[in-house]
């Protein structure tokens, strides 16, 4: 079921969502490919970001490729439902998108690297879908953990929103937003593309580069 408002799609309000679980969904004690926990703890100095696009399965490995990124993790939020599973998020009905969690090293791989990584990975401008896959769950998304991020965030899709402009494309549409709760995805959509090699990925960008973090 899809909720719909005025023939889009549309994410649920609270109320409308599905109550979910107290109790979060397992997840492995170690990431499959990086030498790291996904839960924690982390070395100190590690931070973390948030970003939304498209299917997690192809989004995780865009990140975990990058050095200086100590873990990765995919999941739900944004939407409502607490603990959701993979089946209630496909409804709409959690409100929730799919996400992947980065931990990082700033003095490695600075926050910029990332936002480039993540700008450059789908096509912000398309709404509640990426290419094929449709539903708020694919909707785009980029949740920032404190005030640099946040500046660093705007300055990114400013610089990208205006490369995308030239090159023909409409307005992005991604959302910016005080990181929300993450909620980890089950075992076997954590490192997919790793355990399933030739597995979905469903990313395409735009072929446009984003100007932020050129030169890093």
């Amino acid at each position: 079921m899809w909720f719909k408002d005025s023939g889009a799609l549309r994410v649920p309000s609270a109320a409308e969502a599905l109550p979910g679980r107290e109790t979060p969904l397992p997840v492995p004690p170690r990431h499959h490919v990086l030498p790291a926990s996904l839960t924690g703890p982390f070395p100190e100095g590690s931070a973390f970001a948030l970003f939304g696009l498209g299917c997690f399965w192809g989004a995780e490995r865009k990140f975990w490729q990058l050095p200086g990124v100590i873990s990765t993790a995919v999941g739900y939020a944004g939407g409502h439902t607490p603990n959701p599973t993979y089946e209630e998020t496909c409804t709409g009905r959690t409100g929730h998108t799919e996400v992947v969690r980065v931990v990082f090293d700033p003095a490695v791989v600075p926050y910029e690297v990332l936002l480039r990584t993540f700008w450059e990975s789908h096509d912000p401008t398309q709404g509640m879908r990426q290419g094929n896959d449709v539903g708020t769950q694919y909707r785009s998304f980029l949740g920032w953990y404190d005030d640099a991020q946040r500046a660093a965030a705007d300055a990114s899709r400013d610089a990208y929103q205006s490369a995308l402009t030239q090159a023909g494309y409409g307005p992005i549409t991604t959302e910016l937003v005080p990181a929300p709760t993450f909620y980890f995805a089950e075992s076997y959509h954590q490192q997919y593309l790793h355990t399933h090699p030739n597995g979905y990925c469903g990313l395409g960008g735009t072929h446009v580069s984003c100007p932020i973090g050129v030169g890093v």
